[in-house]
C-alpha cells in the first residue's frame, strides 16, 4: 500500500488541514500519515473566527522523526505550516529522507483576501518548498502573493503567476481559480513549464466549501502516489472536490464542510445488515 505524509495544521472543526488530508487518502485506497504544525479553532462567540496555534518547530521534529522510522513515504504533501522554522524542518526531512514527489499547498492568505495570513511563511515557502515541489497548488490570492502580482483578476493573470512560481523551483504548478473568477464555470489554471491547460468544471453556488483547497491537494498527493501522472492527479483531484461541495455538510452557521466521502459515496458504506433486509 502506498504511503502519503501530510505536514499541516489541524482543524478541530474536521473540514480541514490534517483532518481534511487523512480522510482524503483513505478514500484513495493509501495509508496516510500526518505531522502536525499548528492547530485552527474557531471562537463561536466572535462569528466563528479562527486563531492559528502554531506547534514548536522541536515537536513538529519529534513527529516527523516518528512518520520517518519506517518506509519510505511515496509522497509528501504539506499545507498551514504554521511559523517558518516548521517550514525548514519540513523541507530538511524531504531533503534528508530524497523524497521526489511533493505537493506544496502554500497556504499564506486568508479566505477570499490578498491579506496574508503568515507572512514571514512567505518567504519560507518561496526559499525552501517550492524547488522541492512536484507540484505547487496556490489559490488565487496565494498565487497572487507568491507572484507579488498583486490581485489576479482573469486567466491571463493566472498563467503570468504560474509562471513566475514555476520559475521558483516547483515542477508544475496549478492555480485554483474557483469562484473567484468572474465565469460560470470552476477554472483551474495548470503549468508544467511548457503548455498551459485550462481545467474546467461545474460552479457550484454555494458556501459549502470549507476545506476545499486542503482536500484538493491531498487527492492530488494521493494520486500521484497512485501512479497518476500529476495532470491525471489534478484533474481527478478536482471531480473529488467538486462532489464534495456538491454533497456539503452543514456543520455551523458560518461554515460549510465539503463531504470527503461523496465521490465514493461512502455515506453507503459499512449499512448495518438488518438494513439490508428492507
Amino acid at each position: 500500500m502506498k504511503q502519503v505524509l501530510t505536514i499541516a495544521g489541524s482543524d478541530s472543526t474536521g473540514g480541514a488541514g490534517i483532518q481534511a488530508d487523512l480522510k482524503t487518502f483513505e478514500e484513495f485506497g493509501v495509508f496516510g500519515f500526518s505531522s502536525l504544525t499548528s492547530i485552527v479553532t474557531m471562537d463561536p462567540d466572535n462569528g466563528w473566527s479562527h486563531e492559528v496555534t502554531s506547534i514548536s518547530e522541536e515537536l513538529l521534529t519529534k513527529q516527523l522523526i516518528s512518520v520517518f522510522a519506517g518506509k519510505p513515504m511515496d509522497v509528501v504533501k504539506t499545507g498551514m505550516m504554521g511559523n517558518e522554522k516548521n517550514i525548514k524542518v519540513a523541507s530538511e526531512f524531504i531533503d534528508y529522507h530524497q523524497v521526489k514527489n511533493v505537493v506544496i499547498d502554500p497556504v499564506i492568505a486568508c479566505k477570499g483576501t490578498a491579506q496574508v495570513l503568515q507572512p514571514k511563511s512567505v518567504a519560507g515557502i518561496k526559499k525552501y518548498l517550492l524547488p522541492q515541489a512536484l507540484i505547487a497548488t496556490p489559490n488565487l490570492d496565494e498565487a497572487g502573493i507568491l507572484s507579488e502580482l498583486g490581485d489576479l483578476e482573469n486567466l491571463d493573470d493566472m498563467k503570468k503567476a504560474a509562471a513566475i512560481i514555476h520559475q521558483m523551483g516547483a515542477k508544475n504548478v496549478i492555480v485554483k481559480g474557483g469562484h473567484r473568477l468572474a465565469t460560470d464555470k470552476a477554472i483551474d489554471l495548470f503549468y508544467d513549464g511548457k503548455d498551459y491547460q485550462v481545467l474546467e468544471g461545474k460552479l457550484f453556488s454555494t458556501d459549502f466549501n470549507h476545506g476545499a483547497g486542503c482536500t484538493f491537494a491531498a487527492a492530488i498527493a494521493a494520486g500521484v502516489a497512485k501512479g497518476y501522472t500529476v495532470l491525471e492527479a489534478c484533474k481527478t483531484a478536482k471531480e473529488f472536490v467538486a462532489a464534495g461541495i456538491e454533497h456539503g455538510v452543514s456543520i455551523n452557521p458560518y461554515v460549510g464542510h465539503i463531504w470527503h466521502g461523496a465521490y465514493n459515496q461512502a455515506e453507503k458504506r459499512m449499512v448495518p445488515s438488518h438494513e439490508n433486509n428492507h
